[in-house]
């Protein structure tokens, strides 16, 4: 494996301390996740101004506070009085990062709007009525019609007579989907950080944004003493924020970075297949493309144009004419189904590959020194194994409560933590985190088993949680990410897992009532159709027309679909077998799967700049002049984030959007 970014500092030598995660700090990082919960509402719910603050990969909301603590730890009488080290930033903003999702339009908003929206518009879409809506549970929602109107008009308060049943429902399953999850990565987080040393791009990020003036502890922290760092900083930000202001002033000049449309998509003919070819040049993109592996970067772009040749010739030999990115026929070339195969094959291949470990965790687990030779573990792994099994079998039991069979329970947690765990792997190889899911879990449970095999309430079971697998790069598959990514970042930096992994349960635990009780006030103060979030209502009930038309039109099993994920997952393999024969190989299967996924067609421009820029730094300047523009690459990102809380924090002030 290329390692690409230096791992951080090494690791200080002598015991541990045992005050690298003093109480108060603990403290002060569960107030400012507080502060980032009520931000996260005002920010990305209602002003639709930072997207990325709590939920984003990378996230903008922790970076921020990050950046400013260590701001603050440069002026002498205010580090006096935080008396701030490094390890401790980094505590607070790994603590913030876990619990930060939860306040955002991807989680909390699409969670409490999908839990009344079959009900409200059941009343405008009659055919829902003789489907689904009369299968919902009672307890899926509130049954109140003037708690469900007033949800979406506003003008009202929170009616919490209706929503107790509804939000102990639906918070107790986010809570187990979360600590299944995060106890799959608790099982191979050594696997990847020690035994495969993955590279961690984004952990990379806070670990070099904040540094030491010295060589202990006591020494404040400080920005990294790279002038590239801050070139790169104030270029991103600079061209961000003039481009905001342009936007609303048209005499100020821009500078675009786009989507600009260099050629536009012609509807009729092969040609279509080419879509709308953009320029895009986004700074954070650029620098993350240029920290990741250079096959990487060169495989995200290469084989997007293999997905539009393959486009071209669909529509040559018959198929629809549609845009590459928005191909979700299973129809040739079935692109979505190709990622989908990919993704199945890179999760088995990572499963396989950490089979030495996980027997290892399992014989630790049962033997009698449980607790003794895995100390090092944030949690022993028994306790891993028992949170695993009783989370399961709660998800497992809520499908079943639902009306399902206890086998689909099984088979539809399977596949979201497989989901799950593949991203927290892309994550961690590569950085690629904020992709989409190359498609929806339940149409791939249909695909292949035709939708005859299964009962009418399972559709509404297989629908219902959609919002926590939906989409990808953004949604609650973000919570065991950053997760993993807290354990790289406490690794490298020599702070404790188990406190740390214990002060983020904490604050994640608090946090998540807090945002309930934000989102919904702000929900039925301003009605969820007037926040921005709402904005989309075509989204909100779209996925309802699946349970619909599994119920009405009964399918049996797609062919094309499940050669296409087949198909691709052989592609997978045999892209990850050639790279383990011969180094030289040019093809990741990882830039296989993000090339499958949707937002290519605007991501390609982007990694081929900085696939270009790497290419170009080590063939004249050598890994000597690649490793000293790093800092200006994490400059570029941080910029970035900075820009869409700065203006965020402006729209909150002055109550127009940005």
């Amino acid at each position: 494996m290329e390692l690409e970014l230096p791992q951080g500092r090494e690791r200080l030598s002598g015991p541990r301390p045992g005050g690298d995660l003093p109480v108060r700090v603990a403290v002060l990082a569960i107030l400012l996740l507080a502060l980032v919960a009520v931000l996260g509402f005002w920010l990305d719910i209602f002003y639709g101004v930072a997207g990325r603050f709590g939920s984003g990969v990378p996230a903008s909301g922790p970076i921020t506070i990050l950046f400013v603590l260590t701001s603050l730890s440069g002026i002498r009488f205010v580090a006096r009085r935080l008396r701030l080290t490094r390890r401790q930033l980094l505590s607070i903003y790994s603590i913030i990062l876990v619990g930060a999702p939860l306040v955002s339009t991807t989680v909390l908003a699409n969670m409490l709007a999908e839990s009344t929206i079959q009900r409200y518009m059941a009343a405008r879409i009659l055919e829902w009525q003789g489907s689904f809506i009369p299968l919902l549970p009672s307890w899926s929602g509130p049954t109140d019609w003037s708690a469900i109107q007033d949800f979406y008009l506003g003008m009202s308060s929170v009616p919490w007579g209706a929503w107790v049943i509804p939000l102990v429902a639906w918070c107790s399953f986010l809570i187990a989907l979360v600590v299944c999850s995060v106890c799959l990565v608790l099982l191979v987080q050594q696997q990847w950080i020690t035994h495969e040393r993955l590279s961690f791009p984004l952990a990379q990020i806070p670990l070099e944004l904040v540094s030491e003036s010295g060589t202990t502890d006591d020494n404040k922290p400080r920005f990294p003493a790279s002038s590239l760092f801050w070139v790169g900083l104030l270029l991103s930000l600079g061209v961000t924020s003039l481009n905001t202001v342009a936007r609303h002033y048209p005499a100020v000049p821009a500078i675009p970075l786009g989507p600009v449309a260099l050629m536009q998509w012609r509807q009729v003919g092969p040609m279509a297949g080419v879509g709308e070819v953009d320029l895009v040049l986004w700074p954070w993109l650029i620098a993350i493309a240029f920290l990741v592996p250079k096959e990487l970067s060169f495989s995200c772009w290469f084989f997007w144009l293999v997905r539009v040749g393959l486009t071209v010739i669909g529509i040559a030999t018959g198929s629809t004419a549609r845009r590459p990115e928005m191909w979700w026929s299973t129809e040739f070339p079935a692109s979505v189904y190709q990622g989908v195969g990919a993704l199945f094959a890179i999760g088995a291949w990572s499963g396989w590959a950490a089979r030495r470990h996980l027997a290892h965790a399992l014989r630790v687990a049962f033997s009698r020194r449980s607790g003794q030779n895995d100390t090092a573990e944030p949690i022993p792994y028994r306790w891993v194994l028992v949170g695993l099994a009783l989370s399961f079998a709660w998800l497992v039991f809520f499908c079943w409560l639902a009306g399902s069979r206890v086998w689909f329970g099984v088979l539809l947690i399977l596949l979201i933590l497989v989901y799950y765990m593949t991203w927290a792997r892309l994550r961690a190889e590569t950085g690629l985190g904020f992709l989409p899911f190359p498609f929806f879990p339940h149409e791939v449970i249909v695909v292949p088993f035709g939708s005859r095999v299964f009962r009418p309430r399972e559709f509404v079971t297989l629908i219902a949680p959609h919002w926590a697998y939906f989409a990808g790069g953004g949604t609650l598959e973000v919570v065991p990410g950053n997760a993993l990514e807290t354990t790289k970042i406490a690794d490298s930096a020599n702070i404790s897992k188990r406190r740390l992994l214990i002060a983020s349960a904490v604050g994640f635990l608090l946090v998540l009532p807090l945002g309930v009780w934000v989102t919904l006030s702000g929900i039925y103060r301003y009605g969820f159709y007037s926040l921005q979030a709402g904005q989309d209502r075509t989204i909100l009930h779209w996925y309802s027309w699946y349970a619909h038309d599994y119920i009405t039109n009964p399918r049996n099993a797609d062919l094309q679909g499940t050669t296409g994920i087949g198909a691709g997952a052989v592609v997978a393999v045999f892209l990850g077998l050639m790279r383990l024969r011969f180094w030289w190989w040019p093809f990741h299967p990882i830039g296989y799967l993000a090339a499958f996924t949707w937002g290519m067609h605007l991501y390609y421009m982007p990694f081929l700049v900085g696939w270009l820029a790497k290419t170009l730094a080590v063939r004249y300047g050598g890994l000597k002049l690649y490793r000293k523009l790093i800092p200006a690459a994490i400059g570029l990102v941080i910029g970035d984030l900075l820009h869409e809380v700065i203006w965020g924090l402006v729209s909150l002030a002055t109550g127009t959007r940005w």
